[in-house]
């Protein structure tokens, strides 16, 4: 690929860089690395994600009058995710390891089903993005997975960052949906 179509494709996606676009976890000879965030400043940061599962609505009546067949869905889900966001580095391959000093998740069930909210904080070198979006994952496939005995058209969906701050990039707001 020549420099110059390089550096459209860099405009196409959203770089906003004369230099082309250069994937951060690829080494100059195209093999996977772990990012060396060294050199960088630790900072306080924070990411919230968010993520939805459609339930039917006698699922929805279930969980509301406390009959679901193997406990409290929401809560069982809500402590699994922040277990998971805990552990996201030994899920996600080359993710940084961090010490987290906060994780939380809230679910809210609707007419329509569970929505998922994760927020996770730390201070440290590398943001913490992986750790929110992973709670909302595990939260979601517990949610599945406790009630798949009741309903079968359960429909994951809309899983997303919303927003993160700290490092050089300063506080974003990245909801697709909002």
């Amino acid at each position: 690929m020549s420099e110059k179509s390089r550096t459209e494709n860099s405009a196409e996606i959203g770089v906003e860089s004369s230099q082309p676009a250069r994937l951060t976890h690829l080494d100059d000879d195209g093999r996977v690395v772990m990012v060396d965030v060294g050199s960088k400043a630790i900072t306080a940061r924070s990411a919230e994600a968010r993520g939805f599962v459609r339930l039917d609505a006698e699922t929805i009546k279930a969980i509301r009058e406390r009959r679901t067949p193997k406990g409290d869905p929401l809560e069982t889900a809500r402590l699994a995710g922040i277990m998971a966001a805990k552990r996201t580095s030994e899920l996600i391959p080359l993710c940084h390891s961090l010490a987290l000093s906060h994780v939380d998740v809230q679910i809210t069930l609707t007419d329509q089903g569970a929505e998922i909210t994760a927020t996770a904080s730390t201070s440290a070198q590398t943001g913490v993005e992986m750790e929110a979006l992973t709670a909302v994952s595990v939260a979601a496939l517990t949610i599945y997975d406790m009630c798949k005995a009741i309903d079968r058209r359960m429909v994951i969906e809309r899983i997303r960052m919303v927003a993160k701050s700290g490092g050089k990039s300063g506080q974003s707001y990245l909801d697709p949906l909002a």
